[in-house]
């Protein structure tokens, strides 16, 4: 690799040739700061908070943007930069609501830190004309409050670069120009997937998930009331990021530990629907292969992913698995199953959910998703909101023992719990699949040819005589470059996963929100997955089909994967939209 030698506060830096002066001062261990720059996203040098001074250069340039070349001398830390720093947040504030003690993001805030870190004083030096906004909450997982909006544009760029949607944008111009969606329409009547990176990348509080732990706490007073929670397997590898453990801690004991606290009656595992849900997709792809069924078969765990195939790819909803996500399939098997095996009135059970993900907030409302007569999920909340509760409360989280699902819903296996990253689903499917073509146990069940955060994977395997393709995808950019390869015939597969945020569910819109200096520099969805496939590798179960509470499942109500029973509880159907149509 070719290098360059520079210099930054007077210390010798060796950077790679093509990188940025913020590139380098990571490099020197020297923080610069910045707003609207995320890595591979947002590189636009527009905010002019990561301003430094360059040896013969005229002005102050953006670090995020100008490349190093060989005997460079920079400053990042001289009165003239400090000022404009602060001018600069200065004029943002002038055009800000700074309601801050009341902000969800308050303490969390990457413009309320660069203020007390620059000290701007509560005084401002500019003062004057103001926009105001009403605040957007059309939308079923999220309000936008543009009084509280920067236009750092990072939330546009990952909806169109990253996520392949673009409903968002810079409308009008000067000091009117506002990020909204065209013609000014309400987000909720937009083609928006709901995925919720908007939120995960907004600095401020602009952007947040409707926030619903008010009606679980009502829910949980309620003597009338049994109130049930699943938890999503990749909201254990990221929860304890709010309470200061390093990302990809695994927390899963002092997570059941709070929920209990918390008060609910029973605290289940959604891994065990993950379970399930192999159970039923795995029989439903053997299915079509045998049969002449549609192929390539598409996974539907992700709601995101779900809602963009049907406002895009409406001619695909045939690829589609049939199957509820997890999520959905353990709120119905709850109010199904398990109420009667406990004697419980589906009518006086609140299921609730602890997703890593805001879509989920809109998939609890699609239609074909109640096999009790009833929603099959009533609340669910982001980990972000578990997270508040638990903060509300008094718990002090990383001081709590660690404690076990309860039985038997909360039994799962190691195929289940890697459904929280990207090419997990896939793993799990492969696994089960693969000892039912075969009737042969696994020597190995890891199939790490699809683990990785690629946006793109693919492998082919032979099994019982035939080879299997399979691809898997996250991020909807990435879902849009395969699902065009399969339609063009440029590719052939059988089976595909895909997650509609990148990097699969640990890396979804309603995870603990991190910096920017801390996404530009980490990867984050790495850590987090690595929790999950370390937590898998240590399990004594590891495939899907061996889960003992699975087996009794179908032995006692459901009959065998695929059958009657189960396509009226577990299955689903979809609706073809046009691109502007909810």
């Amino acid at each position: 690799m070719e290098t360059v030698n520079i210099k930054i506060n007077g210390i010798s830096v060796e950077a790679p040739k093509g990188s940025t002066i913020l590139e380098a001062a990571k490099l020197a261990h020297i923080d610069i700061p910045t707003l609207c720059f995320l890595k591979e996203i947002n590189e636009i040098g527009a905010c002019r908070i990561c301003v430094v001074e360059v040896k013969g250069a005229r002005s102050l340039v953006a670090s995020c943007v100008y490349p190093v070349n060989e005997g460079m001398e920079v400053w990042t830390n001289t009165p003239k930069v400090l000022e404009a720093r602060k001018n600069t947040l200065e004029l943002i504030l002038s055009d800000h609501d700074r309601k801050c003690l009341s902000c969800v993001r308050s303490g969390k805030c990457e413009l309320q830190k660069l203020c007390n870190d620059l000290n701007v004083d509560n005084e401002l030096k500019y003062e004057g004309e103001r926009n105001l906004f009403e605040v957007d909450d059309s939308a079923a997982h999220m309000y936008r409050d543009n009084n509280k909006c920067i236009l750092c544009r990072r939330c546009s760029a990952v909806c169109e670069h990253t996520q392949a949607v673009g409903v968002i944008g810079a409308n009008e111009r000067g000091f009117s120009t506002n990020i909204s969606c065209a013609f000014d329409m309400p987000l909720g009547d937009t083609s928006c997937v709901s995925c919720g990176q908007c939120i995960a990348v907004c600095p401020t509080g602009a952007l947040s998930e409707k926030d619903s732990t008010e009606e679980v706490f009502a829910a949980l007073a309620d003597p009338d009331k049994y109130v049930i929670v699943q938890t999503a397997p990749a909201v254990r590898a990221a929860l304890g990021e709010a309470f200061g453990l390093p990302i990809g801690t695994n927390v899963q004991g002092k997570m059941v530990s709070a929920l209990r606290h918390l008060g609910f009656d029973k605290v289940f595992d959604t891994d065990f629907a993950a379970d399930l849900t192999i159970m039923e997709e795995a029989t439903e792809f053997l299915d079509r292969v045998k049969n002449n069924g549609v192929l390539p078969l598409i996974t539907s765990c992700s709601p995101g992913w779900i809602k963009y195939c049907e406002h895009y790819y409406p001619d695909m909803i045939d690829n589609l698995s049939s199957c509820k996500s997890p999520q959905q399939m353990f709120g119905a098997i709850t109010k199904t199953y398990y109420a009667e095996k406990m004697g419980l009135d589906p009518k006086k059970i609140v299921m609730v959910s602890v997703m890593p993900c805001t879509a989920k907030k809109f998939e609890i409302g699609r239609p074909d998703q109640s096999a009790a007569g009833l929603p099959d999920v009533d609340i669910s909340i982001t980990t972000r909101e578990l997270a508040r509760m638990i903060e509300r409360v008094g718990l002090n989280f990383q001081s709590l023992p660690d404690e076990d699902f309860d039985d038997p819903l909360g039994r799962s296996t190691g195929a289940a719990v890697i459904f929280g990253a990207t090419g997990g689903v896939m793993e799990a499917a492969l696994r089960t699949a693969v000892e039912t073509l075969t009737g042969k146990e696994l020597p190995d069940p890891d199939f790490s040819e699809v683990r990785g955060t690629q946006g793109i994977k693919e492998a082919t395997y032979h099994v019982a005589g035939m080879d299997i393709n399979v691809a898997v995808a996250s991020g909807l950019a990435n879902a849009r470059e395969l699902l065009d390869q399969v339609k063009s015939g440029e590719k052939n597969y059988h089976f595909i996963e895909i997650m509609g945020c990148p990097g699969g569910c640990v890396n979804g819109g309603g995870q603990p929100i991190q910096p920017a200096h801390v996404r530009n520099f980490t990867d984050i969805k790495t850590a987090r997955a690595k929790a999950l496939y370390d937590l898998d590798a240590s399990m004594p179960l590891r495939k899907s089909h061996e889960n003992p509470a699975i087996k009794e499942l179908y032995k006692e109500y459901l009959g065998e994967p695929g059958s009657h029973k189960a396509h009226e509880y577990l299955h689903t159907s979809y609706v073809k939209r046009t691109v502007n149509q909810l």
